[in-house]
């Protein structure tokens, strides 16, 4: 079936055709509100007063029905300018006199429709936007400058956002319904896509939308925005050539998926890469890279293949190095043995309030596996297989900063001991924005000869040791 046969078809009724008389001088620019939801006044036609969405469901269902059913909708350029062809002879037809910004609106709008993300496409083309949440169809909400603003968009109704959504899953074989009401997906530029619909959103269907940057942020781009320092941006390049496991931790939209995509770029291109991910977001540069992707359970419950099942084939795919997008449950127990049994220079991120956290973290997860091990023999596999942890945060001002990196230096008793390289230090707060900087603390980490084994040296300065910290 095609694209087009899956889309349902909108409408309106009621009300007399609009008027073919010329619009007013200077009331064409306020003939529509831009809330599609205030009423459309076609002046000087009394009783004749339409909703844009109204008007909008109109054209389309006549463009639905004259649009030839077999067309290829791959060939995106060629169907946009039948569907203008279609959509001027309809307004004439049926004598619809609109300005020329709420005509080409109304056009964008119902191409969007047809071939694109709906109401959605604006948001997605707009490259300050870093997240959409969508909160049922008349609420939806972007993240800017990691401050959350109301969008000035919205869908005609609950059936309007699962057609766009469902166009969202459908490429990738996955799909949501009442059986399965949650689901994660990624958009053709690889932006991060989850959705809830009811019963379980009792406030409709519920998406949220992680965007990736069109130009992919790079180290230098960390450094300006004070996410990073240089020294730091060393530190990790030397850390990953000398094959170090390395682990980075944060909270919910802290930026550890961006960051780890950044570390992944300094691994050596001669070296066998595979990248496991729920929905493949990382965009690794180098040419010889496997990307694995996780599969929910199909309509009869089978199937299914996590990302544990993933961690474990990938040990014979000969990796160099293994790439987790995220770790959240018994796969951090098979993820701690591949960087156990030749696998080093491992990355994987994790969600957690703080190294020490994450250490709890692995743990827990590693007790999910099922396996009756006993903490200690964790706590072994943990402190012998992780070399450091990179811990994220987003700041109560939105941006988003490497607050500590931590060394796991070994066991002590039970304990895991662990020692911070850098850190980030608050001074203060001016203007609603936070004041700090990202220091070395003057310890030099155990692991300094695997890094100068690998014939990089850094100077004691990149540690804070001489320069008066």
């Amino acid at each position: 079936m095609s694209l087009l046969n899956r889309i349902q078809k909108g409408g309106g009724s009621g009300g007399g055709q609009g008027g073919d008389e010329p619009p007013q001088k200077g009331g064409d620019e306020d003939r529509f509100s831009r809330n599609r939801n205030t009423p459309v006044m076609q002046r000087g036609q009394p009783g004749t007063d339409k909703s844009y969405s109204d008007l909008k469901g109109r054209v389309q269902s006549r463009l639905m029905n004259e649009l030839d059913q077999s067309i290829d909708t791959s060939r995106k350029a060629e169907i946009r300018t039948h569907i203008e062809e279609l959509f001027n002879s309809i307004l004439a037809e049926e004598s619809m006199v609109l300005a020329r910004a709420e005509r080409q609106r109304l056009f964008e709008s119902i191409v969007a429709d047809i071939l694109g993300f709906g109401p959605l496409e604006p948001l997605l083309a707009d490259e300050t936007i870093t997240e959409i949440m969508v909160n049922g169809p008349k609420n939806v909400f972007i993240e800017r400058a990691g401050n959350i603003f109301r969008a000035n968009v919205s869908f005609e109704d609950e059936d309007h956002v699962m057609r766009i959504l469902d166009r969202i899953v459908a490429p990738l074989g996955r799909r949501v319904d009442e059986s399965s009401p949650l689901v994660d997906a990624r958009l053709p530029d690889g932006s991060r896509v989850n959705a809830v619909i009811r019963p379980i959103s009792l406030v409709g269907p519920t998406i949220t939308i992680r965007k990736f940057f069109k130009r992919p942020l790079t180290v230098e781009d960390l450094i300006s925005k004070g996410s990073v320092t240089k020294e730091i941006t060393d530190f990790l390049r030397s850390c990953i050539i000398a094959r170090l496991n390395l682990i980075v931790s944060g909270g919910t939209g802290s930026g550890k998926t961006t960051l780890l995509n950044i570390l992944s770029g300094f691994i050596p291109d001669d070296e066998r890469i595979v990248t496991i991910e729920n929905a493949a977001e990382l965009q690794l540069r180098q040419e010889h890279v496997v990307t694995l992707e996780s599969r929910p359970p199909n309509i009869e419950g089978k199937g299914q293949i996590t990302i544990q099942d993933l961690v474990v084939n990938s040990l014979r795919m000969r990796p160099d190095r293994i790439v987790v997008g995220e770790c959240r449950g018994g796969e951090a127990l098979d993820m701690l043995q591949a960087m156990n049994t030749g696998h080093d220079g491992s990355l994987t991120t994790l969600h957690s309030n703080s190294p020490r956290d994450t250490i709890a973290r692995l743990e827990v997860m590693c007790l999910m596996a099922g396996m009756d091990l006993p903490v200690r023999a964790i706590r072994e596999q943990i402190a012998s297989a992780v070399d450091l942890i990179c811990h994220q945060e987003r700041m109560r001002d939105g941006s988003r900063k490497v607050v500590k990196v931590t060394e796991v230096q070994g066991m002590e008793g039970d304990m895991i001991t662990m020692s911070d390289i850098f850190e980030f230090e608050q001074t203060g707060v001016e203007g609603g924005k936070i004041i700090g900087r990202i220091r070395p603390t003057g310890i030099r980490p155990r692991f300094i000869d695997r890094i100068e084994a690998s014939g990089i040296y850094l100077p004691p300065s990149v540690f804070g040791i001489g320069k008066g910290y």
